[in-house]
């Protein structure tokens, strides 16, 4: 099985995107995490362009990797500066990290417009650049910037700067689609003829940019014939609309196309480093991401479930846990039984084929009112557990009361009256909230927690409102979606109505019921969220 290595440039390439910054101790964890995938090779910036690059690499330096190698970036010399005296290249000769990135000009429209370098300058930058640096002991890898532009408007000048970094002893020859402006045939068809001109004495590697949507497309292509260095970052990040998705590479490689890239064991840590490195980032993560995904292993239509009932390969191009991620069966208005059976199934309940066709009944038909059970599984699970008769409340409730109060002085507050029976006990609770949401939650649980204390340890994650049919104004209908979390599990639930505040209690007391895993032990000594009311 034929060994193809894996580039990464998320700590580089990556934060030239908008929003993206990381810190120097943030940035570490990131190398450890690519680390654990089995990355090869980890660029981890450019230490002569800013102090948060100087600092990474000082604590870079002390950091015990399991195989990973960190790569510094840099450019070649500067217009008429010797090499062994340009800063930067001293910099990069004088850092611990055993590989050295040059990016150089391979563009004659760049040569003109941006550098204003002669064709022979620049292919002496290139080569003193890169024989400095390999003399310094570094392994070279020379980026071919803008490469495939460089190839359609002179593929003669552009093979002469590539020479000019082989015969300087670069160790691989990267070749940049930095535009992203190439297609697949484009570039496979380049890469074809470079490895041809090249033989086996030099290695190739892959850069895209995704402007056109085929980053990753090309890359595989590029690996199709002949590049066994495939560059890109974790969920695509960078500048403009982003370089080639790592995430997306990596499985099609390993998985699809043949090659040996991380091996099947550490492949299992894709989805968890995709989802880390979001995190990490603060940005979310897109649910229908190929391979890692929330959705990419997600089934809504009855006859998508039936079918992955009877053998997952009917509507999945791969198993889910190969890449760390998992199945998922969404209830909807397409639901058939099969959907209903597999949810049932997973959460411990005996559905008879009747019972399962009531709540594909029931669902359908709520979902005609507006509700929206994709998002919140929660509330089908408490569905499912009604239909069951698995389902017991956890209070009973008399009445509640809202107040909002505007003051003089701007200040706004919000009292709830709650009116609950909990055990055969009768509550009333007052609270005061920063809105009608927070008020009715702190005064439930002010009842609730004293016989299932747990419950207090309930976290509100997030609050959407969407109107359903905005034609009624300030009449129309409105769903509520609340998402939870005890620390370690998160859920969704859902509530539907004309009025706001009733949506958003039916949402609040379907969390926090599916929270709970024994409304008749106060103890709540049970396996905790997810397992509903009943136990499980």
């Amino acid at each position: 099985m034929e060994q193809v290595k894996l580039y990464d440039t998320t700590l580089r390439d990556g934060m030239q995107g908008p929003g993206m910054s990381l810190s120097a101790a943030e940035k570490v964890r990131v190398v450890h995490a690519l680390d654990r995938l089995g990355v090869q090779l980890i660029e981890a910036g450019f230490p002569a362009s800013n102090p948060k690059e100087a600092e990474l690499f000082e604590l870079l330096a002390d950091e015990q990797l399991e195989q990973a190698e960190i790569c510094a970036f840099g450019m070649t010399r500067r217009r008429g500066v010797e090499a062994d005296r340009d800063d930067a290249l001293r910099i990069l000769a004088a850092t611990f990290a055993p590989v050295v990135t040059l990016v150089g000009k391979t563009w004659s429209l760049h040569l003109e417009k941006v550098t204003k370098v002669s064709p022979e300058e620049n292919l002496a930058m290139i080569s003193e650049s890169v024989a400095y640096l390999s003399g310094q002991g570094k392994r070279v890898i020379y980026d071919a910037e803008h490469f495939f532009d460089a190839w359609r408007a002179d593929r003669d000048y552009s093979l002469e700067c590539l020479h000019a970094a082989a015969g300087a002893g670069a160790v691989n020859l990267s070749l940049c689609d930095t535009n992203g402006s190439s297609l697949p045939d484009q570039v496979g068809e380049a890469v074809r003829e470079v490895r041809a001109e090249f033989g086996e004495g030099v290695e190739l590697g892959i850069h895209c940019h995704n402007d056109a949507e085929c980053g990753v497309a090309n890359s595989l292509a590029a690996v199709r014939e002949g590049a066994r260095l495939a560059q890109g970052t974790i969920n695509g990040y960078g500048e403009r609309c982003g370089n080639a998705n790592l995430v997306s590479i990596l499985p099609a490689l390993e998985l699809k196309m043949g090659y040996r890239v991380v091996g099947r064991e550490r492949l299992t840590e894709l989805s968890a480093t995709s989802h880390y490195v979001a995190e990490l980032l603060n940005v979310p993560l897109d649910s229908d991401q190929a391979y890692v995904g929330r959705n990419a292993f997600a089934h809504k239509g009855g006859m998508h479930v039936a079918g992955i009932e009877a053998d997952a390969r009917t509507f999945e191009h791969l198993e889910p846990s190969s890449i760390g991620n998992d199945r998922s069966v969404l209830p909807s208005e397409l639901s058939g039984k099969a959907t209903v059976l597999a949810r049932s199934r997973e959460i411990g309940l005996d559905l008879d084929d009747a019972a399962a066709r009531q709540v594909v009944d029931e669902l359908k038909a709520r979902e005609h009112e507006g509700y929206h059970y994709e998002a919140a599984e929660a509330s089908f699970d408490l569905l499912l557990r009604r239909q069951a008769g698995r389902y017991e409340p956890l209070f009973r409730l008399e009445s509640f009361r809202v107040i909002t109060e505007m003051r003089e002085d701007g200040q706004v507050v919000t009292e709830a009256t709650l009116k609950i029976w909990v055990q055969g006990e009768r509550y009333v609770c007052v609270a005061e909230g920063n809105g009608p949401v927070n008020a009715l939650d702190q005064a439930l649980r002010s009842a609730i927690t004293k016989h299932y204390p747990h419950l207090a340890d309930i976290e509100l994650t997030g609050y959407r409102v969407r109107i359903l049919d905005s034609d009624h104004g300030t009449g129309a209908g409105t769903r509520v979606l609340l998402d939870s979390s005890d620390g370690e599990d998160s859920w969704g639930s859902i509530g539907v109505s004309e009025n706001i505040i009733e949506a958003s209690w039916e949402a609040l007391v379907d969390s926090l019921e599916y929270a709970f895993p024994n409304p008749g032990n106060p103890n709540g000594d049970g396996d905790g969220a997810g397992l509903g009311p009943d136990g499980g």
